[in-house]
C-alpha cells in the first residue's frame, strides 16, 4: 500500500463524509479559540487591569451565569425552530464581534471591568444559544450507532486544542498583550461560521409549543434515574471546577510566579493527556461498558487536580507536579465527555433534545457561577491556596451520586432514542432502557 494510501485509510469514516467533515473543522477551529479566549481573557483582567480575586471571580460569574438563567428558555425555544444551524452561524459572528471590542477599546485606552464584564456576560449568553442548537445538529449529521466515534471526533479535537490553545494563547499575550491575543478567537469564530454554512443537514422538525412545552425537557431529567445520577455527579463536579479554575491563574502567576508563557506550556502539555484519553475512550467503553466508562472518567477527572494545591517547593517539582494534575485530569475529562455524551445523546428523545440539553444546561452549568462567586470569596477570605484544596477535594464527592445509581451496570447505548408519548416526556425513559441490563 502505498503512503497516501495508508493515510487515506488511517482517516475516520466519519471524516470522509464532507457534512461532518466541514462540521468538525468549523468545531476545532472554534474550540483553538476558545482556549486562546480562556487564558487571554482572564490575563486582561489581571495584567491590564490589575484585578484581584474577588473581581476575577465576577468576570468568570458574567460569562457563566446565562447558564443558569438562559439554557432552559433557550433549549425550548430552540426545539421550536427549524433551522437552527443558522442561529449557530448567527452567535457565532456576534462572538466576534464582541472579542474584538475588547482590543479596540484597548488601544484607544478606554478599557473598563464594566466592558469587560459586558462581553464575558454576551459570550455567555450566545454561547448557551450556539451549544443547545449543537447537539440537534450533531445528531443530524451522523447515525445513532457512530455515537461514540463522533463524541471521540469533537472531543478529540477539544483535547488538541487544550494543547494548542493555551500554549498559543500564553504566546499571543507575551508577544502582543493579553487584549490583543483576543482578535485569534475572533478569527476562529468567523472560520466556525464559514463552515457551518457550507453544510446542509436535515434537521429534526420543529415541535410546535404547547402546554408543558418550556418544563418538558426539566421533566424528563427528573424522571430518568441515569440523568438524575449524571446531573448531581456533574453539577457537584462543575461547582467545585469552578471555585478552582476562578482563582488557578491568579494562584498560578502569583504564588507560584508563573509567566504567562510558562502558564500556557503546562496547560498544553498538561493538556496532551486530553489526546490521550480521547484515544483511548473508544477503546474502554468496548472493554468495560459505556457506564463503567462514564464512572471511570468521574474519578479520573477531579482526582489529578489534588496536586495542584500540594506544589510547592522547587521550580521543577511544581512543575512537575503540575503536568501531572493536567495531564491527569484531562484524560478523566475526556473519558466522561466522550462516555457520557454518547450515553446522553442516546437516551434523550429527538423531540426533547434541545429541552433536555437547556434543562440539563441550566442545571449543571448553572452551578458554574456560583462556584466562581465562592471562589472569590472564599479567595480573599481564606487565601488561594487553601481554597484550592476545598475544591480539589470536593469534586471527588461526584462519586457519591455516581456509584449506587444504575450507571455502573450499563453495558450497551440503547439502539434509539426513545420518543415520549404526545404532550408529556415519557418516564419509560428513566433509563430503563440500557441501565436495567
Amino acid at each position: 500500500m502505498t503512503a497516501s494510501g495508508r493515510l487515506s485509510a488511517a482517516v475516520p469514516d466519519l471524516l470522509r463524509k464532507r457534512s461532518f467533515r466541514r462540521y468538525w473543522t468549523g468545531q476545532s477551529i472554534s474550540l483553538v479559540g476558545d482556549q486562546i479566549s480562556q487564558i487571554a481573557l482572564p490575563l486582561v483582567a489581571v495584567l491590564a487591569l490589575h484585578a484581584d480575586a474577588a473581581q476575577m471571580g465576577w468576570l468568570a460569574t458574567a460569562q457563566l451565569m446565562p447558564a443558569l438563567l438562559l439554557s432552559l428558555p433557550a433549549g425550548a425555544w430552540a426545539d421550536s425552530r427549524a433551522h437552527r444551524r443558522r442561529v449557530m452561524i448567527t452567535t457565532d459572528l456576534a462572538r466576534a464581534l464582541l472579542i474584538v471590542s475588547v482590543p479596540i477599546a484597548y488601544a484607544l485606552d478606554a478599557l473598563t471591568f464594566t466592558q469587560l464584564y459586558a462581553v464575558a456576560l454576551g459570550i455567555g449568553a450566545l454561547t448557551v444559544l450556539f451549544d443547545v442548537c449543537n447537539t440537534i445538529l450533531f445528531v443530524s449529521l451522523i447515525p445513532a450507532e457512530r455515537y461514540v466515534e463522533g463524541n471521540s471526533l469533537v472531543n478529540g479535537s477539544r483535547a488538541m486544542s487544550f494543547v494548542a490553545g493555551p500554549s498559543a494563547g500564553g504566546l499571543l499575550v507575551q508577544l502582543f498583550t493579553a487584549p490583543l491575543a483576543l482578535l485569534a478567537d475572533a478569527v476562529t469564530y468567523l472560520a466556525s461560521a464559514c463552515c457551518l454554512a457550507r453544510i446542509t443537514p436535515v434537521e429534526p422538525s420543529a415541535v410546535p409549543p404547547a402546554k408543558g412545552h418550556f418544563t418538558a425537557g426539566l421533566r424528563w431529567i427528573f424522571r430518568s434515574r441515569v440523568m438524575r445520577a449524571t446531573f448531581a455527579g456533574s453539577a457537584t463536579v462543575q461547582f467545585f471546577n469552578f471555585i478552582f479554575h476562578t482563582l488557578f491563574v491568579l494562584y498560578a502567576t502569583t504564588e507560584l510566579g508563573l509567566s504567562a508563557g510558562v502558564l500556557g506550556s503546562v496547560l498544553g502539555v498538561g493538556a496532551i493527556g486530553g489526546l490521550v484519553g480521547a484515544a483511548l475512550t473508544g477503546r474502554l467503553v468496548r472493554r468495560v461498558g459505556v457506564g463503567p466508562a462514564v464512572v471511570i472518567g468521574f474519578a479520573a477527572f477531579p482526582v489529578p487536580l489534588l496536586l495542584v494545591p500540594l506544589a510547592d517547593g522547587p521550580d521543577a517539582l511544581v512543575l512537575s507536579l503540575l503536568f501531572l494534575a493536567e495531564f491527569g485530569s484531562c484524560v478523566g475529562a475526556m473519558i466522561v465527555d466522550i462516555s457520557l455524551g454518547s450515553l446522553q445523546t442516546a437516551l434523550i428523545p429527538h423531540a426533547l433534545r434541545a429541552r433536555v440539553n437547556g434543562a440539563y444546561r441550566t442545571l449543571t452549568h448553572g452551578v458554574r457561577p456560583l462556584g466562581a462567586l465562592a471562589g472569590g470569596v472564599l479567595g480573599t477570605a481564606v487565601g488561594l491556596r487553601p481554597t484550592l484544596w476545598i475544591a480539589t477535594a470536593g469534586a471527588v464527592m461526584c462519586l457519591v451520586w455516581v456509584l449506587p445509581s444504575p450507571i455502573p451496570r450499563i453495558r450497551e447505548l440503547p439502539d434509539t432514542p426513545p420518543e415520549p408519548a404526545p404532550g408529556a416526556p415519557s418516564a419509560s425513559a428513566s433509563a430503563s432502557s440500557p441501565s436495567s441490563g
